[in-house]
Formats: structure tokens, C-alpha cells, sequence
């Protein structure tokens, strides 16, 4: 890593009209990328650090020229060295919306983040993006019962509750095929959206975009992991949310009726996912932090499991064998 970040020193220095700089960590928990917060010239930069053969560039600048030419908040790229994996961008600040967010602005930011999604959703783009298909929605889920379930719990699963899993994961793959395909940013949530005093809010972690179902960032948003609300409260923000497709031609006023149903088995997909990554971060990568999360993140399939009876299974899972030894 030192030989790195020399090689990144390098490269600012030889940047035009770059004669000194101050470089300093500013986030280091990105896979292999590495982020730092460069002053120069009297202005803040991030610079990222995507190892050549471990990250690939590519994606990011594609989306980051893409979004920012409909006319989002995010990162512009003031230059870039994609052979040694560098490149220099805006800095959108340090305050992220889930240091922001409480009771009385909730309703303001949470507005200003929808209104940027339907942007994405509407204009963003959609050729040249991977698909969110049947098998990477299944590869997703099986975090869940790989890392969580059998790594972190150590619970010795049954045939039949590894066939109610495969049950539940394909329910859950169809109700997500099911739905309009939009451009999906993917980790569309609280920490990767920044509070900024103007055109807010600022937009990050946006390279693993994909083509796929319409809910999945809107509960991202609105059941996110790190922060929860009301029920009758995200589901009137479904709603608004849902006028607001339609308006913007993402959605038709005939997905009204299973719109909601859309949302609340999206979020299961997600919820398991994000439980699954929370434990192999870690089992794997000695990020126990991210456990506190999981509780929240089940708890919502508990919330919502009786309007699904096929969720059922799953739900006695979590409320027998997973909160109770995660709340040890």
C-alpha cells in the first residue's frame, strides 16, 4: 500500500498547475478502492485509489459522466490515469445523510433524494449496464444463508428449511423480474448520499450500476439498514413516489395495484442481502460494525411477513434462530 499511495503522490504532482498538495485518508472501507481528501490549489479534491487487477476504473467514470450529464450531484472527474487506476474528483463534502437525517427534515431530504432517483430512473442510462438477473439476484441472497446463517450463527439448517430457502429465494426472484427496469444505482441509502448545501443531495458508490427492477433503490432509501421509520410513513412515501414515476413516464398507472407488493419483496431480496454481506464483512474482513445492522435489517421481513404467507418460513427463522442469538 505505501508504494501506492507514492505512485498516487506522483501522479497529482505531475497534474498541470499542480505545485504542492496535502493528501490525507478520507474513507477505507470500499473493497479495494481506497479514497483520499487532496487539498490543492486552495480547493478540496478526492482522489481515488482503484488497484489496476482488483478494481476496474471503467464503470465508475462511465456513470459518473452519465449522471452528472442529467444533471445529478455527483463526483465530477477533473482528471483521471485509468492505467495506474487514479483519478482525482470533486469532493462533495462530509456530511453524510444519515448524520442529517431526524423527525423534522425527514420529509425535506428524503424529497430532494426521490427527486434525483426519478431522475436516474427516467433519464439515467440503460444500455451498455449489466443485468439484475435471476442469477445474480440468487447470488445475492445466498450471502444470507452462506455468511450469516452458517458462518456467523453456526446453525445446522435442515433439508426442509434449505428447501423453504430455495422456495422463498424464487418467490422472491419473480416478484423482482416481474417489475419495469430501470437504470439501478444499487446502494442507494444513507450512507452513500451526502448532505450538501446546494443541489443536494450528492450522489456516491454509483459503479455497480445495473438494469434492473424499479423498486430496488426505493428501498434502499426508505428501508434502509442504518436508519428506520414508521411504517405508515414509508408506505405514504411509496405512494408519493410512485405518482412521481408516473409522471415522470418510469411507471403506469395500472403497476398501482402491486406497486407496494413490489416494494415489500424488493426489500426482502435486499434485506437478506445486506444481512449477508454485514456478516462477511465480519467473518471475512474483521469489520464487526456492521453486525449492530442486522437485527434492523430482519425486522423489517418480520414486519411485513403476514401480508405474504410465503415469507412465513422465513420470518419463524429470523424470530427463533437468528434475533434472538444475534441480541445475546
Amino acid at each position: 500500500m505505501p508504494q501506492r499511495v507514492q505512485r498516487l503522490k506522483a501522479w497529482l504532482g505531475s497534474l498541470p498547475g499542480v505545485s504542492e498538495f496535502t493528501l490525507e485518508p478520507a474513507s477505507g472501507d470500499a473493497s479495494f478502492r481506497r479514497y483520499f481528501r487532496v487539498g490543492m490549489n486552495g480547493e478540496s479534491y478526492i482522489a481515488m485509489d482503484a488497484p489496476p487487477g482488483k478494481e476496474d476504473t471503467a464503470p465508475f467514470i462511465s456513470i459518473a459522466n452519465a449522471f452528472e450529464a442529467i444533471g445529478l450531484n455527483v463526483p465530477h472527474i477533473h482528471a483521471q490515469n485509468t492505467e495506474q487506476g487514479f483519478l482525482l474528483l470533486g469532493d462533495l463534502g462530509t456530511v453524510l445523510y444519515l448524520d442529517q437525517l431526524d423527525a423534522s427534515n425527514v420529509d425535506r431530504l428524503y424529497g430532494d433524494a426521490l427527486g434525483a432517483l426519478v431522475t436516474i430512473q427516467a433519464c439515467g442510462p440503460r444500455t451498455g449496464l449489466p443485468e439484475y438477473d435471476r442469477a445474480l439476484l440468487m447470488q445475492e441472497m445466498e450471502l444470507f444463508r452462506d455468511w450469516l446463517l452458517e458462518r456467523q450463527l453456526g446453525l445446522k439448517l435442515s433439508v426442509a428449511e434449505h428447501a423453504m430457502l430455495d422456495e422463498t429465494f424464487d418467490f422472491l426472484i419473480d416478484n423482482a423480474l416481474q417489475q419495469p427496469r430501470v437504470c439501478v444505482h444499487r446502494d442507494y441509502h444513507s450512507r452513500n448520499l451526502m448532505y450538501t448545501a446546494s443541489h443536494n443531495p450528492g450522489i456516491l458508490d454509483f459503479q455497480d450500476a445495473v438494469l434492473g427492477p424499479v423498486t430496488y433503490d426505493l428501498v434502499s432509501l426508505l428501508r434502509d439498514c442504518y436508519v428506520s421509520w414508521p411504517r405508515i410513513q414509508v408506505e405514504a412515501w411509496v405512494q408519493g413516489y410512485f405518482e412521481l414515476a408516473v409522471q415522470s413516464g418510469v411507471l403506469k398507472r395500472e403497476h398501482e395495484d402491486q406497486f407496494l407488493r413490489w416494494f415489500d419483496l424488493m426489500g426482502v431480496q435486499r434485506q437478506l442481502k445486506a444481512s449477508g454481506i454485514f456478516a462477511r464483512l465480519n467473518q471475512r474482513d474483521g469489520k464487526p460494525g456492521y453486525l449492530q445492522d442486522i437485527p434492523r435489517t430482519l425486522t423489517y421481513i418480520v414486519s411485513i411477513h403476514p401480508a405474504y404467507p410465503p415469507l412465513s418460513g422465513l420470518a419463524e427463522i429470523i424470530q427463533t434462530r437468528i434475533l434472538p442469538t444475534l441480541d445475546r
